[in-house]
């Protein structure tokens, strides 16, 4: 009974994930090719089950995150225009600084950049409490953001590659702006100590737009 239901669970999760990939395949027309659409969709779910600790929603996840795989690389590309710069933030689990970082950015700047966010070694308990709860402080919510692989098509997406306690896990490609923020990792401090962390990005990421988005500064 067992094994017959986790055969159930594989192949209904494997009909989502083409219904999926047939989704993206219509709205990437044009710009990525239906192979390779299907290809990242179930990349993407291998690579978030490989540490999801709850499978439940991880092919609606999945989904989520091949459209932003897919909207890299397709920028990457050239098919798709960058209306605004791109910022990537980089740690080990994805679940703290660099959650931080990109909920900031997109709070200060008013949507005049685009954030993406990713672990080396992404979590698979999801955000940090503690961090939820001091962005929460601030008005921030992050209820739909999960941790999320690092992947060579977002961050040959980005303008601005900010690494924080990552070392050399993020490849470096030619005309990018590479940062490496040195921070405390929220996962190791009380809620104190994480609302330090959350003011000194804050500090960080308002110089940041003061360079690439300067009406955006303070």
């Amino acid at each position: 009974m067992t094994e017959t239901r986790g055969q159930d669970a594989l192949l209904s999760a494997d009909a989502v994930l083409h219904r999926a990939a047939e989704r993206l395949a219509q709205q990437f027309d044009g710009m990525v090719n239906a192979e390779t659409v299907e290809r990242v969709v179930f990349e993407s779910y291998a690579a978030l089950g490989r540490t999801a600790s709850i499978k439940t929603h991880l092919p609606s996840l999945a989904e989520k995150f091949a459209h932003d795989r897919l909207t890299a690389l397709a920028q990457s590309k050239g098919v798709v225009a960058k209306r605004v710069p791109e910022v990537l933030y980089v740690c080990v689990q994805n679940s703290g600084r660099s959650q931080m970082a990109a909920a900031l950015t997109r709070h200060i700047s008013g949507g005049r950049v685009h954030v993406r966010s990713a672990g080396s070694s992404p979590s698979g308990i999801g955000i940090l409490p503690s961090v939820v709860t001091v962005l929460g402080e601030v008005g921030i919510e992050v209820g739909e953001e999960f941790p999320k692989p690092l992947t060579d098509d977002v961050v040959r997406a980005a303008d601005a590659v900010v690494t924080m306690g990552c070392g050399d896990a993020c490849p470096v490609y030619p005309g990018k702006r590479y940062l490496d923020w040195h921070l405390d990792d929220p996962a190791e401090l009380d809620l104190d100590g994480v609302r330090v962390v959350r003011d000194q990005i804050r500090v960080h990421v308002e110089e940041l737009l003061s360079e690439i988005s300067p009406q955006h500064a303070g």
